[in-house]
Formats: C-alpha cells, structure tokens, sequence
C-alpha cells in the first residue's frame, strides 16, 4: 500500500490531494477565537445593558431545532435579522439574569451585520436592557445558547476597565457585587486560558496565519532556515500585539485585513517564482508579522484582557500563538517534509501546487476584505 501512495506521490497525485485539502478549507473563518462572547455595563442610572455576540447562522440552527423548524437555506445577514425576533420566546428559555435571587425579564433587540472576514458567518448582536431593582447586591447571569466555553466581560461604567469572566455554556457565573470590585483572578487560571486561545487561535481558527506558515514553511528545506523566519514573524506579532493591546498602535482592521491577505499571497507568489531562499525573506517575513500582530490584537480586544492579570493574559497568548504555529510547521514537517523534500520532484509536485492554491485563496479573501 505504501508503494501505491508513493507512486501517486510521484505521479502528481499529491498537487491534487493538497489542492483537495485547500479547497476544502477555504470557507473556514480567518480569525475569531470564539463564536460567541458577552458584556454586561451595570450603569449608574440603576439600569443593566448586556450585548451577546454571537455565530447568527449557529444561533438560529439551534432554535429552528428547538421548534422544530427547519434550517433556512437563505443564511444571508438580511434574512436572518428578519427570522431571529420570531424566535424571542424560545430564546429567553435558554437566559436568565438574576439579581439578588429575583430573574429580571429584559427588553430584546436583535441585529444581524456580516462577517468580518471572508468565509465568516453573519454576526448576530443581541441587546438586552432594563432596570436594576433598587438595593440589589448580587447579579448573576446564565447563557445556555452556546456549548464551549465563552468570555463574559463585566463592567459598572463604561469608561471603567472590564473584569472578564469565563464561563461554559450553561453555566451560571458566580454572583457578582454590584458595589463592590470583582472577585479576584486567578493567575494560573488566566494563563492556562489564554495560553488555550492563542493556540487555538491558530488550530483550527486560524486559517489564514496557518496558510502564511505553511508559506514559509514551502520554499526551504532546511529546518534551521524555516525555524528562522518563524522566529522573526514571532518576534513581529509579539511587538504589535503588545503595542496594540497597549493602546500604542491603532490601525483599522478594514486596512490590516486585506493587508494579512495579501502578505499570503506575496509569500505564497514568490515561492511559486523563487527555487530557493533570497537573504531578504526573513526581513520580509518580519514586516508581514508586524501586520499579523494588528490581526491578533483585534481579535483578543474583542474579547477584553483582565485588568489584574493583562501581562499574563497577554503574554501567554502569545506563546499559545507561537505553540500553534510549531505544530502547523510539525505536522508539514512530518506529512511531507520529512520523506519527500529532498526527492527532485518535491518542488514541482508539492511546493509549486501548494503555493498556487494558497495565493489563490488569499487573493480571493483580499478581495472580499475590501469589499466588507
């Protein structure tokens, strides 16, 4: 069996396996950590405003399922705001907002925009509002519209800086005094969360930052070289990252996006043109991790980092990130790498087909990047 593999190998079969594999994957969203993440504002006028964002497409499956309706074939922004209110009873059995003991019944707004980025699902938001009984205490909040765990960001004002639980679904978080500064986080916890969303950041929720390592990963043979380039693109993405999270850098995602795209594109071209590794690739990888670095940053802000612990948070996220990009170098070193790079066809059978579809793909999300 393993002759017949290694003959369709050589044969070109494997140009058509990694076309396969790529195609496949290209309608997986580029960039989000979660599908869903919540924030509650308690304000000082005795009210409560809490946004839930969350996967729109997700969302309804689960009610149509809970109704037994139908899932829609029409899965366009438009027409879900339309479907989205007609489910209000069903979706208030899955929430509670509690205070003191006492379940509050909030006034519901739902909206539904598109994706951020190419092949991403519509987003929906859905507002909840009303009054805080006078002399309360304790809030506590339970969503059960989501299975994995979830990012509660919590906050009393909203120039004050947000307290960010995590929760699974369904859980209820733990009763939070309104008068009172939230409960204190705990730091292994912190790191060992964010370590988590980092990698996963990258596997699976990364496609577009692992089609630029395996970019890198394409041109060189050699270990030493692919492990230096990884570097560099590190050391960018930690710059920008902390800078951005530090409020030092600002750039708008709808020009960071596009320019992540076509930093894919670009690297995944020059392999296609180039045999080998020019001396100014590391310097270019650099650049290109300083604008990926913008990418993380705006995913993690959306989030929130919790105050006591913003140095931890942000610092493993970061090795999350870094630990995800080795195991997409890994898993190519072992899948061809390792048996194929030095048989003489390894460039036109693999790393020629391969970067075509990756700038194939990064060409189209360019392109939709500047149309959202």
């Amino acid at each position: 069996m393993l002759e017949s593999i290694l003959s369709m190998v050589r044969s070109g079969g494997w140009s058509a396996v990694c076309m396969a594999l790529l195609v496949a994957c290209i309608p997986a969203s580029a960039h989000e950590i979660g599908t869903s993440h919540v924030a509650v504002l308690l304000r000082e006028d005795q009210t409560y405003q809490i946004e839930i964002v969350t996967d729109a497409t997700a969302l309804i499956d689960k009610l149509e399922a809970v109704t037994g309706h139908p899932s829609p074939t029409d899965t366009g922004p438009a027409n879900l705001q339309s479907l989205l209110p007609t489910f209000d009873a069903q979706f208030r059995q899955r929430l509670k907002i509690v205070f003191d003991g006492a379940d509050a019944s909030p006034t519901i707004a739902y909206s539904v925009a598109p994706g951020r980025g190419a092949g991403s699902s519509a987003v929906a938001t859905i507002r909840l509002t009303g009054p805080i009984p006078a002399d309360a205490k304790h809030f506590v909040w339970t969503y059960s519209w989501t299975f994995a765990s979830y990012a509660m960001t919590l906050r009393r004002a909203a120039t004050e800086n947000p307290a960010t639980v995590w929760l699974e679904g369904g859980q209820s978080s733990a009763p939070f005094a309104l008068a009172m500064s939230g409960a204190k986080i705990d730091r292994l916890s912190t790191a060992l969360r964010y370590l988590k969303l980092g990698f996963t950041h990258i596997l699976p929720n990364g496609f577009d930052h692992m089609l630029f390592v395996l970019g890198i990963f394409l041109l060189s043979r050699r270990p030493k070289t692919v492990l230096a380039q990884v570097s560099a693109f590190t050391v960018a993405h930690s710059i920008t990252l902390g800078l951005s999270m530090y409020g030092l850098v600002s750039v708008s995602p709808r020009i960071v996006e596009p320019a992540i795209a076509l930093s894919i594109a670009y690297v995944a071209i020059e392999n296609i043109i180039l045999s080998e590794l020019k001396s100014w690739r590391i310097a270019l990888v650099f650049g290109f991790g300083l604008l990926h670095g913008m990418g993380f940053a705006g995913a993690l802000k959306e989030l929130g980092l919790p105050r006591s612990e913003f140095v931890t948070a942000l610092v493993t996220f970061n090795v999350g990130v870094e630990a995800g990009q080795l195991a997409v170098i890994g898993a190519a070193f072992l899948l061809v790498g390792w048996g194929f790079s030095r048989q003489t066809w390894y460039r036109s059978h693999i790393v020629v087909p391969a970067s075509v579809m990756i700038a194939c793909t990064a060409v189209y999300w360019t392109v939709v990047r500047l149309a959202v």
